[in-house]
């Protein structure tokens, strides 16, 4: 049996489990960085001894060396050495990955990207992180940076995102999607045209992602017209990812996985125009199959991946 331990910036959760799956899981909110440390390692005491441990967190991290690195969702983590830390007080191999990364592993080991040697996974969240499976290894590049999609620059002008005006992750993110419909709205708000979700100015900071999916299949033409242009730039960007790097399969989340009627009709359509046919047939693109779970599966597919190739298995 694994401990996985899911760092996120609001809440914690500390699992046991394996190939079997996941047997206990305890959560509980983010506090400050000693007193969260402490009560993960209660927990997982508690759980009983483990032949690894796998730790998520979002970067930036150093995690060759196991260390946090002040991430902007973690005020005051700032140089935490935590995989030393857990290592000494729960006598087990400790191992640290980024969250886009953990998450690529828990698909391919726990689901849509079972049986596939090269895959890559791309959050669809808040942001647009990506992790990769290349040859049956997670490929993490030099810096730990590879497959980062999210930021590369598709429009001169267009939503922000990965701190990049016109990005992937401007047009492809809960972020992204959103930005595009007001931006919408405020034009047709500007026109004289008063949206059924956005009537005034005040409206606009309403605007989101899960509302701007429920008008679309209400059949409005602004909701269903961001999610065109979101679609269609996923596109593009998963062709630059086949045309490169010829996976078996892609696997998307969060929002992918919830919007996937109003998101894959263009994707495919802009897929067919820009991708190469050959490899375009070899891909099968997946909504991601752990929903809430990915991140306790994350923890444990790094205990699991990293422990057994630091074993020689």
């Amino acid at each position: 049996m694994n401990i996985g331990i899911d760092i996120g910036g609001t809440k914690c959760a500390v699992v046991l489990g394996g190939s079997c799956g996941i047997v206990k899981k305890t959560a509980f909110p983010t506090t400050n960085c000693k007193e969260t440390i402490t009560k993960i390692i209660e927990i997982a005491r508690e759980m009983g001894k483990a032949e690894a441990i796998g730790i998520s967190c979002g970067g930036p991290l150093d995690t060759e060396r196991g260390i946090i690195m002040s991430p902007p969702n973690l005020p005051g983590w700032d140089d935490i050495h935590i995989t030393e830390m857990l290592s000494e007080a729960l006598g087990a191999p400790a191992y640290l990955e980024n969250d886009a990364n953990a998450c690529a592993l828990a698909e391919w080991k726990f689901g849509a990207g079972v049986g596939c040697r090269n895959m890559a996974f791309l959050t669809f969240g808040t942001g647009l992180g990506a992790g990769l499976i290349l040859d049956g290894r997670l490929y993490s590049g030099f810096s730990g940076m590879a497959g980062e999609i999210g930021h590369v620059r598709m429009t001169e002008d267009g939503p922000i995102g990965y701190g990049k005006r016109g990005s992937v992750e401007g047009y492809c993110s809960g972020g992204g999607i959103a930005q595009l419909g007001k931006s919408l709205a405020r034009e047709a708000l500007l026109s004289g045209k008063a949206l059924p979700y956005c009537k005034t100015d005040a409206d606009l900071a309403t605007i989101n992602a899960r509302l701007l999916a429920e008008w679309a299949r209400r059949g409005d033409e602004t909701a269903r017209e961001v999610y065109r242009i979101s679609g269609e730039m996923l596109g593009k960007s998963l062709a630059i990812l086949i045309d490169i790097l010829n996976p078996e399969r892609i696997v998307i989340g969060s929002i992918f996985a919830r919007a996937e009627d109003l998101l894959r009709p263009p994707m495919e359509r802009t897929l067919a125009e820009e991708a190469i046919g050959i490899s375009l047939d070899a891909c099968k693109i997946l909504p991601a199959a752990l929903g809430d779970e990915i991140g306790d599966f994350a923890a444990l597919a790094i205990a699991e991946t990293k422990g057994a190739n630091n074993n020689g298995r």
